[in-house]
């Protein structure tokens, strides 16, 4: 295959960018805007030795799953929805897939196993219109126009557009005054490059049992000349309740600096999941989609199952959503979050909510947790600590060994791990398992209609380990420890990049690319015998495709 090559494909799975992955006499494609059961011609825009990427360019028999017209027509050149030419029910089909294949393949459960245990996705009656958040760079066109939109996919070119079909409908009428002000007023927008302008994003905030409305600014400055002239336009939406700005004038991708100041109104909204109200602020973490996510805690605090007299310690707690879910029913609950503003929000929702169980601690919870564990014991003359119930909902990279253990040493009665990529929950899932924890119950849930990403909800409990089914396999990988504090395993990283690349990569290139970027390695893994001792070095495409897999799993 070479680039620009036309063919013909049928498209067989969707990756994880969204892109349709489809084969040519064994040659793996990736075509973006392509959906299972496509039959498409394809341009080649880049050609690899055992894989390519390629441009669709005419669909020769569509999918029976691919809707005839997109609810946005901006959806292939912006990207943020990566498969809504997919009917829903057959994206709700291909992410119960998903979970269901990363269990069986990474996690090594049983299919009888998955089979019992496995219950259907949550989806969603209207999957559209249920971001609660929104974040919306400011740039200007080739005209000198100011425009805001989202970036079309992997770059940071805007594409215009104030009516997202996935946001709430007052998001056009907020930007369109903020885009009118700026014009009227010779406001500048901020440019990336040069490092000029002021406003650089927008974000908003809508709480949908409450309907209050959060407009934030984030500027490359500390003011914001003729502000009373916004406000006074922004203030008469109903539900508005929070004007601010966010001073970041750091040469940075991140969206929001730390410095919030108030135009107008307060600093925060509020909003309620279930009957469990919560204080919004612009750097909260707060779930996007609160339809589902009640369904989501609904679904943690079933399977948690308590009945007022259990301990439960909360990990990865953000602003205290699960936390204050568990406190309703539980004894005592302990939430840790690393980000100190969250922590700060979560004993203010407790405080709101007249929750007097639940205290909070700062910091990262493989560290906090198992740092607890020790001092309970050498504070208890060697007695063990102990909770009822664990609760995990940690970010994509899942959780480190470390903190695994320690969830293992407490013996708790149940494991609940909330999970938002279902390749490292089957890790974990695959350590709990060996360490004596039988999966009960899951359920994935649709968080996020109309891409590629799913929740989903697990349910562990304490069993008996049966020694004489335990099979030991010891190997020099597994003297490597590091590869389970860095996020992912060498045989995870090999059949991320096999995958998603078609290229075989040895664990000696991983530890080369590993040191690359600063990622701890054995020290005694993979180096030479002597210092003239001459090593294969990894080829750049497999380098550039380890590098995309430690993306993909947290580790850079």
């Amino acid at each position: 295959m070479q680039k620009n090559d036309l063919v013909t494909v049928a498209i067989e799975d969707i990756g994880v960018g969204g892109e349709g992955i489809g084969k040519v006499d064994g040659y793996t494609l990736f075509i973006k805007d392509a959906i299972i059961g496509d039959v498409v011609e394809a341009k080649i825009v880049k050609a690899k030795k055992n894989y390519g990427y390629a441009r669709l360019m005419n669909i020769v028999m569509p999918s029976e799953n691919r809707v005839e017209k997109p609810a946005c027509p901006m959806a292939r050149r912006c990207g943020g929805c990566q498969i809504q030419e997919m009917k829903y029910g057959a994206q709700l089909a291909f992410k119960e897939g998903k979970v269901r294949g990363n269990l069986e393949r990474i996690g090594e459960v049983p299919t009888e196993l998955l089979d019992k245990v496995m219950q259907p996705i949550v989806g969603m009656e209207e999957p559209f219109h249920y971001r609660n958040k929104a974040q919306f760079p400011i740039g200007t066109d080739k005209e000198g126009h100011i425009i805001t939109g989202f970036y079309a996919g992997r770059t940071h070119s805007i594409i215009p557009n104030t009516d997202c079909a996935l946001g709430v409908a007052v998001n056009q009428k907020i930007l369109e005054i903020i885009l009118h002000f700026m014009e009227n007023n010779h406001i500048s927008a901020y440019d990336e490059e040069k490092h000029k302008g002021l406003v650089r994003h927008v974000l908003i905030r809508y709480g949908f049992k409450t309907d209050e409305i959060m407009v934030c600014l984030v500027m490359n400055g500390e003011k914001l000349p003729h502000a009373e002239k916004l406000v006074d336009k922004l203030c008469k939406i109903p539900g508005m309740t929070s004007i601010t700005i966010s001073v970041n004038k750091a040469k940075t991708n991140v969206i929001m600096g730390n410095e919030i100041k108030l135009l107008w109104g307060q600093t925060y909204i509020t909003d309620y999941i279930g009957n469990v109200k919560y204080q919004i602020s612009p750097l909260s973490f707060y779930q996007v989609n609160p339809v589902q996510t009640e369904k989501l805690y609904g679904l943690a605090l079933d399977y948690a199952d308590l009945n007022g007299n259990e301990t439960v310690w909360d990990l990865y707690c953000g602003i205290g959503t699960i936390s204050l879910f568990l406190a309703q029913k539980a004894k005592q609950v302990y939430g840790v979050e690393i980000v100190p503003q969250a922590i700060d929000d979560a004993r203010i929702n407790a405080k709101i909510n007249d929750i007097t169980n639940a205290e909070f601690y700062v910091g990262k919870a493989e560290e906090v947790l198992p740092e607890y564990y020790r001092e309970y014991q050498e504070s208890h003359g060697g007695e063990t600590a102990h909770a009822d119930v664990i609760v995990v909902d940690p970010p994509r990279k899942g959780c480190e060994e470390s903190l695994l253990q320690t969830i293992v040493d407490m013996q708790p009665e149940k494991v609940v791990y909330v999970s938002c990529d279902s390749a490292t929950l089957a890790r974990d899932v695959k350590f709990l398992r060996e360490s004596g924890y039988e999966l009960k119950k899951i359920t994935p849930v649709d968080q996020f209609p109309n891409t590629v990403h799913v929740e989903t909800v697990v349910l562990l409990s304490k069993g008996k380990v049966d020694s004489k089914k335990i099979r030991v396999e010891f190997s020099l990988e597994d003297m490597d420890m590091s590869e389970f504090q860095d996020g992912a395993t060498y045989p995870q990283i090999k059949e991320y990049v096999l995958e998603h690349t078609g290229l075989k990569v040895s664990n000696l290139y991983i530890s080369q690319i590993k040191r690359k970027c600063g990622i701890e390695v054995g020290k005694n893994y993979n180096l030479p015998k002597s210092e003239d001792s001459r090593q294969p070095q990894c080829p750049p495409e497999k380098e550039k495709a380890i590098r995309e897999a430690f993306n993909y799993f947290g580790m850079i």
